[in-house]
């Protein structure tokens, strides 16, 4: 049995998480809602890996992951922010580059053609420190890992930088591509 279907399974899978883990953020449910933002994150490198591992790849996929990543991680912002523990301003910067990088992306496939993304590693570490703030954040609210309080701005210092230097990364590299690719077409 060829299981290449497993990998989007799994983002399929992760993107539906969004809808409890955005329930459960918002009633104060906190501890539920880790325990599934950590299965998700965690799905994100099994699918990967799984993709790579066995020449699962798809174009399906590629498009799918980054949708799934974004999902989640603006589900996961949004539902602290309303529930009092991820300043607004973070959230905000979070929103605006993915809406960049979509709309972006959206005008790519009207102008040029079919969009092929490629991941930078500026954009995974910052899709990882993202994930990671979630984490912390609902540790902190768990009551589980309380960190010190001058550890916070640190933290929001450090994803708020990646998500900047990597938003403008991909504004400019995909900016110089579309760039080239319109040339040709004329």
């Amino acid at each position: 049995m060829k299981l290449a279907w497993l990998p989007n399974a799994i983002t399929v899978a992760r993107m539906v998480m969004a809808l409890p883990l955005f329930w459960w953020l918002t009633q104060g449910r906190f501890e539920p809602a880790f325990w599934l933002a950590l299965v998700a994150g965690a799905s994100d490198a099994v699918d990967g890996a799984l993709a790579k591992r066995f020449g699962w790849r798809s174009r399906t996929g590629a498009l799918l992951d980054p949708l799934a990543d974004k999902l989640l991680l603006c589900v996961g912002f949004l539902g602290l922010w309303l529930g009092g523990a991820m300043p607004g301003w973070l959230v905000a910067l979070v929103f605006a580059r993915d809406l960049i990088i979509l709309s972006g992306s959206l005008t790519w496939w009207q102008k040029i053609g079919p969009f092929e993304p490629e991941p930078s590693l500026l954009g995974k570490f910052t899709t990882l420190v993202q994930i990671l703030l979630v984490l912390a954040v609902l540790l902190q609210v768990n009551g589980w890992w309380p960190l010190p309080a001058q550890a916070w701005p640190i933290l929001a210092a450090v994803v708020a930088l990646a998500t900047l230097v990597s938003g403008t990364d991909y504004v400019i590299r995909y900016g110089v591509r579309a760039a080239r690719e319109l040339r040709k077409k004329t």
